[in-house]
């Protein structure tokens, strides 16, 4: 999530079946399970052809293309294809400690081991103690009632080292509703890192956006804490978003579309489709349109995209998501100057200023107005995405539950 490309040092798995066990687990653990058989067909709408432009100079390949309108950021963990696919950024996550800990040689493993190891914890005086310290140096916080989030603090300081980018932090979903809780959170997090020498610029704090998690970020922006606001499936939470200031806002194209598909009833998904449009890229180009018209700072980031359309529509948002297959494609797709092929940024700040909105698009959001304006889709999906953090998170505790204490202590 960063414009910086300077490739990463090189792998941090040396075998190549670890590599594959990993991807499959952060895959089947982090995607919500959706029933994709489509009885809704939507518009393919393909990239321009007859735009001229300088990449028509010669042959070129479609990652080319495309880069030089979005950055395009793996969506990978840290050992998954790094030599062909370097990522820019990194997310620290619960389901990424769950792929460490299933991977004995990973070094990222040390960062486990070290909280094991270290002799502040052993000092601590009684067993709960000892077990909350411990968390706290793996990246887990204890905070009132609520049990432990699951950022991993050394896992992430490790990623800053090998990724030009910022690392986002995720959150505790169950937090997610209360605003001075995911604040607080956020500020013992940043504690952590700052107790390992990373520097605050090169963080970002995942907060799903809810209303609450919408406030926390603006009070945490105004702090200079750089925010990342995920969950977002409508318009209400992305203008919201952008009003508090929220560094990075990320939308899910592919699951509004896979929504749409079995549902009905959304009034935006229901307008997007009269118009002859994917909900998905009609919600990332409104959001677009509308930070870049009324000079909001927030950068959008475009995720689950599903196929290269996805990609050729979206030119000109900041970020891209893009999965490994697609990039691969990417590569492998040239362009022979002979067809004079060439792709059409959708997005742009000129564009944007012709962007049309209505007066109820351009109010000052509050909760009442938020609430109000979510329509089902985003509702529905936004639990799902709540509950499978929750699920995650309750599954790190019961591992860590298990490999504490350790030998010695």
């Amino acid at each position: 999530m960063s414009t910086s490309l300077h490739p990463p040092p090189s792998s941090a798995l040396s075998s190549s079946l670890h590599k594959a066990r990993l991807r499959r687990f952060i895959i089947s653990s982090t995607k919500p399970n959706f029933n994709l058989n489509s009885h809704r067909s939507f518009p393919q709408i393909r990239a321009s052809t007859g735009f001229s432009s300088s990449l028509d100079a010669g042959s070129t390949t479609e990652w080319d293309s495309v880069s030089s309108y979005s950055e395009i950021v793996p969506d990978t963990v840290i050992f998954d294809d790094f030599e062909r696919f370097p990522p820019t950024a990194a997310t620290v996550s619960s389901s990424l400690l769950l792929g460490i800990c299933s991977l004995p040689d990973t070094k990222f493993k040390n960062a486990v081991d070290l909280a094991l190891s270290d002799t502040q914890c052993y000092g601590q005086q009684g067993s709960d103690n000892k077990v909350s310290c411990f968390f706290n140096k793996v990246g887990m916080v204890f905070l009132d009632n609520y049990g432990f989030s699951f950022a991993l603090v050394n896992v992430g300081g490790d990623l800053t080292k090998l990724v030009p980018g910022r690392v986002s932090t995720e959150v505790d979903a169950r937090l997610a509703y209360d605003k001075h809780g995911i604040v607080s959170k956020v500020h013992d997090l940043l504690k952590l890192y700052n107790d390992i020498d990373i520097p605050p610029e090169r963080l970002l704090f995942k907060i799903p956006s809810t209303w609450q998690g919408i406030e926390a970020s603006s009070l945490l922006e105004a702090e200079g804490i750089q925010t990342h606001l995920t969950f977002v499936y409508s318009f209400c939470q992305a203008a919201a978003a952008a009003q508090a200031g929220a560094s990075v806002i990320q939308i899910f194209v592919g699951r509004l579309r896979d929504w749409a598909r079995h549902h009905s009833g959304d009034p935006e998904i229901e307008a997007a489709l009269k118009r002859g449009e994917d909900p998905g890229v009609a919600l990332v180009t409104k959001a677009y349109n509308y930070i870049h018209k009324h000079g909001y700072k927030s950068k959008l980031m475009a995720a689950a995209v599903r196929n290269k359309q996805d990609i050729f529509n979206l030119l000109g948002v900041d970020y891209i998501i893009t999965p490994l297959k697609l990039l691969q494609s990417l590569k492998e797709s040239v362009t022979p100057p002979d067809e004079k092929y060439s792709f059409l940024k959708r997005l742009s700040p000129q564009s944007a200023a012709t962007y049309s909105f209505s007066d109820e698009e351009l109010v000052k959001w509050d909760q009442y107005s938020f609430a109000s304006a979510m329509g089902p889709a985003a509702v529905q999906l936004l639990a799902a995405g709540l509950d499978g953090y929750v699920i995650q998170a309750k599954r790190v505790e019961e591992l860590f539950g298990k490999m504490w204490p350790p030998p010695n202590v």
